[in-house]
């Protein structure tokens, strides 16, 4: 089965054509700067195999975009397909599916109307989602469309870790609740180091306590207990929990209306502090990608040590955390941009949870290949430290053709 992989953002439209039956990315690429053209040129980046072709295009929303997506895939030099009856399916990555969503499904015009009701709970993502499920529905309208939703991995949480010590009513009436997000990450890494502790070290699947830490310029931690999602950092927006590339993390709730106050600043330009302009951006104050703090950090830049420290100390407590709620650990993994190829972080990371059973090989986790599964644990190690690279549009496939299976087996 050949599935076209659909994640719109605000201004961009990322694809991936996954030949499920030969588990091969056919093609990938990004359309960039939608609807931007008063700033910069659109652009569009395709992929096949080694050879790239980035040009720029006039794409003043995201329908435009899903038609030069179409023309790219259809491409007599550029294309992998002859015609748009090869692809059999198209899966959209959803970033919020509130309590009613606990799974992949179907997309139909009241799922659409429910994706639309969530924008509430995820304002920044979810309507663009919505326009890339019907731009591609305009182009691609006689197969089946499916919705993967970022939080349904964490709707196994019990209520005791998704409810905030607020006033009941709140939850009841407005739904205020940790949700989690980078579900299909953590799906996908803890189901890859299940397989692994099984295989290698006898544990059972069902009895496998695995802390999955998905680290980027978006950072979550889970904590995954026989398969299960049973906490995570992220919380009611993806803003709590660890400190990110531009967002705060954790901090005391009442620092907001001691900002508004002090510093004269409206709701809306507090929350653009709190998720634009702070974690490793705010506390550098130069960068949110951590390949740049790691270089001002080696020319002795404060402000960048004390950025990476915080960061390294965050993701360390909540390791601590989560291992002391499922009563122990059997796996740590990094996944993520800088999870995948941040050695320093890891060390750093992992430096002081002996107590714990970890050691890290420092020649193991120098020498990890970029792209490549890694386990950089000594070998007496009570608990594994892995490096396993995420496929988040894997998943995306692999649960697009599950739901229209079911679908077709059902008719």
């Amino acid at each position: 089965m050949k599935v076209l992989v659909i994640n719109c953002g605000s201004s961009s439209l990322k694809y991936q054509l996954v030949n499920l039956g030969e588990y091969l990315v056919m093609a990938k690429g990004i359309a960039d700067r939608v609807g931007l053209q008063l700033y910069e040129s659109a652009s569009l980046t395709h992929r096949v195999n080694e050879r790239v072709w980035k040009y720029d295009v006039d794409m003043p929303d995201h329908y435009k975009a899903m038609e030069e997506v179409v023309k790219v895939l259809l491409h007599p030099e550029m294309g992998v397909i002859k015609s748009l009856e090869e692809i059999e399916a198209v899966g959209h990555r959803v970033v919020h599916g509130g309590e009613r969503f606990t799974g992949s499904v179907l997309i139909d015009e009241e799922v659409e109307r429910a994706i639309e009701e969530c924008a509430a709970l995820a304002p920044l993502h979810n309507p663009p989602n919505l326009t890339g499920i019907r731009a591609a529905k305009l182009y691609l309208s006689n197969i089946p469309h499916v919705a993967v939703f970022d939080t349904a991995f964490h709707s196994t949480i019990p209520p005791h870790a998704y409810i905030y010590a607020l006033p009941y009513q709140l939850y009841e009436k407005h739904r205020i609740r940790r949700y989690g997000f980078h579900g299909t990450s953590h799906y996908y890494v803890s189901r890859k180091a299940m397989k692994y502790l099984e295989e290698r070290f006898g544990i059972p699947p069902l009895d496998s306590k695995i802390i999955t830490c998905h680290l980027g310029n978006g950072c979550s931690i889970t904590a995954v207990l026989g398969g299960e999602s049973v906490d995570t950092s992220m919380g009611f927006t993806p803003a709590e929990g660890l400190v990110m590339g531009t967002r705060c993390g954790d901090i005391d709730p009442a620092i907001v209306p001691f900002i508004i106050e002090r510093e004269n600043l409206s709701p809306k330009e507090v929350d653009d502090l709190l998720n634009k302009r702070s974690g490793l951006l705010g506390i550098s104050g130069q960068t949110n990608d951590m390949r740049d703090i790691e270089e001002e950090i080696a020319k002795g830049n404060k402000r960048a040590k004390l950025a990476f420290d915080i960061f390294c100390y965050r993701v360390k407590k909540y390791i601590g955390a989560y291992a002391a709620a499922m009563g122990g650990v059997h796996a740590i993994v990094f996944t993520g941009g800088i999870g995948e190829n941040g050695p320093m972080e890891r060390e750093a990371i992992c430096e002081g949870l002996e107590f714990l059973g970890v050691k890290i090989n420092p020649q193991k986790n120098e020498e990890t290949i970029k792209g490549r599964e890694a386990d950089i644990s000594e070998e007496n190690a009570e608990v594994r430290v892995l490096v396993i690279p995420t496929n988040e549009e894997l998943v995306i496939a692999e649960e697009t053709r599950r739901v229209v299976s079911l679908m077709k087996g059902s008719v």
